[in-house]
């Protein structure tokens, strides 16, 4: 009977923030040290996505479609890959094309949104969805949440969003006697199929491949296949869930992970009765064989295998509640500067720098954070996170929140009152009994010409004046006929005073006539 090998990698790099020292908080809004983000991004894509999808082809084109391999990228890494190393997404869309690939879905920051926010969590999702769509080619079918964080509830939001199967850990306090080496089904909604980490086949790979102090260094291809065999003689599934990064970076090329991958498959076509298998070809081959119920949220972190590396401390639980509360402004305000900081600053991988355990668990928090002590850690959050607070509380006008569109209409409605205001300053007027009236190329003659205009007095109009705009004036003096005749008779009287006492000038030259007379006298 045929057994099957899912082999499954994580691709994530997170954004490395800037030191607080070395930007001003409420005045400098740009958070990620690029310099850093490019150094790491290169250098893990030299030692690492380059050459192990180089490897990953090289093994597809030799053995078809027999060799399945399963990535779930993060939005943040696809980002970077287009920043600041678009080959490696190039090399990612040649395994795509092979058909022997399946890309899954997880969230695109690679949060913790499914432990606070159903919201958020859909939307992301979503967004991670159509990323892989644009740049793979094919909408995912299978689900793996951040860190493998799983309990029945999430499962059920995941059904929902219509995904046929999710990765979870295979953790022992939940399986208890069951094996994790089953295909299982969500509790809460068994059209959900659930795979299991085989974590012990995994971590030989990804954490004990190079420990010298491991009883069973060096690994070998021919000892992994014989473990394979033995895990799988009573059971029919294993799956092995690692980071990619495992190739090349964690594991050094100098360790022999490479050889070890190359050989990999040719000793399990030869020595076993394995499969390669995607997710996907998983769940349309296995039956499951019972409900998994996870009352509480598990993860693929440290010896308890649950929230303790992300949520364990009082630091962490600070910093993660003081974030989530700004979901209900930043959707009010729904600015893409403002989400796209928001989603960056939900990486889990912030969370997991102010982890303080100690021992085995505490090594290997330190070999990943960038940062002296947790607490180095928390400060420089927490310094981000206050700027971001300011940028997102900013008191802004209420109306451009509300209703934007109106906002720009009045806007664009008060422009042009200004400039017609500005083109008709210096044009002609008419008055028409307390009414005036802006005349466009006419004369009050051509006016006349329909007959007389009553009421009308002031300057000669020069600008014209349209047939459908003469009928509104004449119901306006019409409707204020009244008004005009009193006004016209009250202003009639000064002028005629005026005439009046021009006239004595006049007399004057009457009396300066009289000694033109005189003079034939003499």
């Amino acid at each position: 009977m045929k057994k099957t090998l899912c082999l499954y990698f994580q691709v994530h790099q997170p954004l490395r923030l800037r030191q607080y020292r070395f930007f001003d908080i409420g005045k400098d809004h740009y958070y990620y040290d690029d310099f850093a983000n490019r150094s790491i991004m290169r250098k893990v894509a030299d030692r690492c996505y380059l050459p192990a999808n180089k490897l990953m082809l090289d093994l597809i084109k030799e053995y078809g479609k027999q060799f399945k391999i399963s990535f779930s990228i993060s939005g943040t890494a696809i980002e970077q890959f287009e920043q600041f190393t678009p080959e490696v997404l190039d090399s990612f869309k040649a395994l795509a094309e092979t058909g022997a690939v399946e890309f899954l879905a997880e969230t695109c920051s690679h949060s913790l949104a499914s432990l606070r926010s159903p919201a958020e969590f859909r939307m992301q999702v979503e967004e991670h969805a159509a990323l892989i769509k644009k740049h793979f080619g094919k909408k995912p079918e299978t689900f793996r949440n951040t860190e493998l964080i799983y309990s029945d509830d999430i499962g059920a939001m995941v059904a929902d969003m219509g995904y046929s199967a999710m990765l979870t850990e295979g953790a022992k306090h939940i399986l208890g006697w069951k094996s994790p080496n089953y295909l299982y089904t969500n509790v809460i909604n068994p059209k959900l199929k659930i795979l299991l980490k085989n974590y012990r086949l995994s971590d030989d790979i990804a954490f004990r491949f190079s420990d010298h102090g491991w009883g069973e260094w060096p690994l070998t291809v021919e000892k992994y296949v014989a473990w394979l065999n033995v895990a799988a003689k009573k059971d029919e599934l294993i799956n092995l869930f690692m980071d990619y990064e495992t190739f090349g970076e964690h594991q050094g090329a100098e360790t022999g992970i490479f050889a070890f991958l190359r050989h990999l498959p040719a000793r399990v076509f030869s020595h076993s009765k394995f499969d390669f298998l995607t997710p996907a070809d998983v769940v349309a081959k296995h039956q499951p064989v019972a409900p998994l119920h996870v009352p509480f949220a598990i993860s693929w972190a440290d010896e308890e295998r649950d929230l303790s590396a992300w949520l364990g401390n009082e630091l962490q639980n600070e910093a993660f509640e003081q974030l989530y509360r700004l979901e209900q402004k930043i959707s009010e305000r729904n600015e893409k500067k403002l989400w796209h900081d928001f989603r960056n600053l939900q990486a889990s991988d912030h969370f997991y720098y102010m982890c303080t355990k100690f021992f085995s668990d505490g090594a290997v928090h330190k070999y990943f954070t960038p940062y002296d002590t947790p607490y180095e850690a928390f400060i420089n959050y927490m310094n981000v996170l206050s700027d971001f607070i300011t940028c997102v509380e900013k008191p802004v006008e209420k109306e451009l929140i509300k209703n934007r569109k109106s906002a720009k209409k009045s806007l664009t409605l008060h422009s042009e009152i200004k400039r017609e205001e500005k083109i008709n300053r210096n044009k002609p007027i008419i008055k028409i009994a307390n009414t005036t009236f802006i005349m466009k190329k006419t004369t009050l003659s051509a006016l006349a010409a329909d007959g007389p205009l009553p009421g009308v007095t002031g300057q000669k109009p020069a600008v014209k004046k349209t047939a459908k705009k003469a009928a509104p004036k004449k119901k306006v003096v019409a409707k204020k006929a009244a008004p005009k005749k009193k006004v016209v008779a009250k202003k009639a009287a000064p002028k005629k005073k005026v005439v009046a006492k021009k006239a004595a000038p006049k007399k004057v030259v009457a009396k300066k006539a009289a000694p033109k007379k005189v003079a034939p006298k003499k």
